[in-house]
Parts: C-alpha cells; structure tokens; sequence
C-alpha cells in the first residue's frame, strides 16, 4: 500500500480537527463546508488504511493512528512553514549568494563604494569578487560562475552576453612628483607618447584604448615598459621610470597620493564601463537586487 501520498492539505487538517475536535469548527477555521472536512479525512484515511477518528453525530475522538499521525502532521507543517520562510527569504533577496566578476580596476574603484552601501540593506547575503581581466569576466559569466560582471567596452552581437552600459571612464595622466609632469597643466597627447611611457600589456582593455589615441595622431608608441598588472605600473612611476595614462578608475589601485595627475584634452576616448549578465537567462534575486540598487546609485547617468 502506498503510504506516501498525504498532501500538506492533509495535515493541516488533520491539525485543525484535533484542535477544534468538531467537524463544523474546523470547517469554519479551514473555510470549508463540514462535508468536504469530512470528505478529506475519509479519503486520507482509505489512502492510509486506518481509521484516524471516530466520530458520532456531536464529536470527533482521535484514534491512536490519530494521535501518532497529528504528531507527524506537526513536524510536517512546521517544516513546511521553516522552509517557505527560507524561500521567501531568498525571493526576497534577503539572502543567499552572488558573484561579481570585475576587472581590477572596477573592483577597486567603482565596487566598494557600491557594496558598503548594499551591505547595509542586504547584510545577508554572501557575496563573492572575482577580479580579472575582460576575457575571463566574460567568461565567468557565460559560463555561470558569476552572476553578472563589470567591464569595459562592449561584447560581441554573437555573444550570449548582454551589455548595459554604466559609465565613461576618462584618461589622465600620471606621472611622479619633479618628473616630466612637473608642471601643472593639461599635456597633448603628442607630448606624452614622446616621454618614457609605461604602457598596459597588449590585450587590456586600457592598452586598446592608447594604441587607439596613437593610431588617431599616426605615432606608434614604443613604451620603455610594457606590464600586466597596474599596481606595476604604479610602482615603475613612483620610481621615476616613467609616466602613464590610465582611466580614472584605476586610480585607487595604483595608491597616487604620492603622484601627479594631468588631464589629458586630446586624448579623444574614453573607457565604457558596463554590467554584463547572460542574455535570456533569470537573475538570481540577489543579483536582481544589486542591479537595482546600482540604477538606484545613479551611476548609470554617467554614460553619455
């Protein structure tokens, strides 16, 4: 005999009767007729193979098969509840997970401000930074390893990425104190590339950027040192090895307290930064959250 089907329907029932011990009490509790009470409970008890009350024309007696399965109705719709209030918990966003991919710079620069700000209103949700370059952010959220990611430029049409642009990271220079950035004033970009240049490594969404503003004036830059990780091409400018040109957003990353910046008028572009998420695919509530609270933010009317 299968014994497995009593629906939760049924043990709230069974609960209510014990309680109310009348067929008419708990009929009004339930907002039921009498009949479809007593209806549940016979077909429960043909499914179960046991009588579960007795009942006369005035009152309702459990049996003991009645009080051992009001003991198992118990644990069953206190559980149910535990758990509805956990899912109801994760719809709404209170918990749960989420992973944000970034480039360095974006976790540096544009996420902390973000997250102090989110942890507040959603202090249990557990998050995750992945920091890394463009082609592994994306990756990270094709493949699901993160929810949604923060990077530069745009993706491609054939994709399965979607791409909401969030801001416009502009250029400066930076250079060390008495160096050839000395004076206070914008410099031309022709006067920068002509000055020992410590360049992002070919593939960085920053060094397409420069060898874009070298192609637009015909030089070709020829950096004195090429590196993968910004933190290096701060510390090479501390030094006094050289200057660069980086987006804004970088900046936090390359700890310039002690370093110059010059605007940069000529540059001609600047750094899109944008969200990335996988096209057609739900978001997590947590992710959905976050979204929100980043339009909330207003960062969003910095792209032009």
């Amino acid at each position: 005999m299968d014994r497995n089907n009593p629906t939760l329907s049924d043990f709230h029932t069974v609960l209510v009767l014990l309680r109310r011990g009348s067929f008419r009490m708990a009929s009004d509790e339930l907002g039921l007729s009498p009949s479809a009470v007593s209806r549940q409970i016979s077909a429960l008890e043909a499914r179960l193979g046991t009588r579960l009350f007795d009942r006369d024309t005035r009152n309702v007696v459990p049996t003991a098969s009645g009080r051992a399965f009001g003991r198992v109705a118990e644990r069953m719709v206190n559980t149910a509840e535990d758990v509805m209030v956990e899912f109801d918990a994760h719809l709404s966003a209170r918990n749960g997970r989420l992973t944000i991919a970034g480039l360095p710079s974006v976790t540096a620069g544009l996420l902390p401000g973000l997250l102090r700000s989110f942890t507040v209103e959603y202090p249990d949700i557990d998050l995750r930074i992945v920091d890394a370059l463009s082609g592994s952010v994306l990756e990270a959220v094709e493949t699901g390893a993160a929810d949604i990611g923060f990077t530069a430029g745009t993706v491609s049409a054939r994709s399965r990425l979607a791409f909401q642009p969030l801001m416009d990271d502009a250029f400066v220079a930076i250079g060390a104190p008495g160096g050839p950035l000395s004076e206070d004033r914008p410099y031309r970009w022709v006067e920068l590339v002509g000055m020992p240049f410590i360049a992002m490594a070919q593939g960085t969404s920053v060094r397409e950027l420069i060898d874009g503003a070298c192609l637009r004036i015909g030089h070709r830059l020829a950096p004195r040192f090429e590196v993968a990780h910004l933190a290096t091409a701060g510390a090479l400018v501390a030094e006094g090895l050289g200057i660069t040109a980086l987006p804004t957003l970088t900046l936090p990353v390359l700890r310039t307290e002690a370093l110059v910046q010059r605007p940069i008028p000529d540059f001609g572009a600047r750094r899109r930064i944008g969200l990335v998420r996988r096209s057609g695919r739900s978001l997590s509530p947590p992710a959905r959250a976050f979204l929100e609270h980043v339009r909330k933010s207003g960062i969003a009317e910095r792209a032009g």
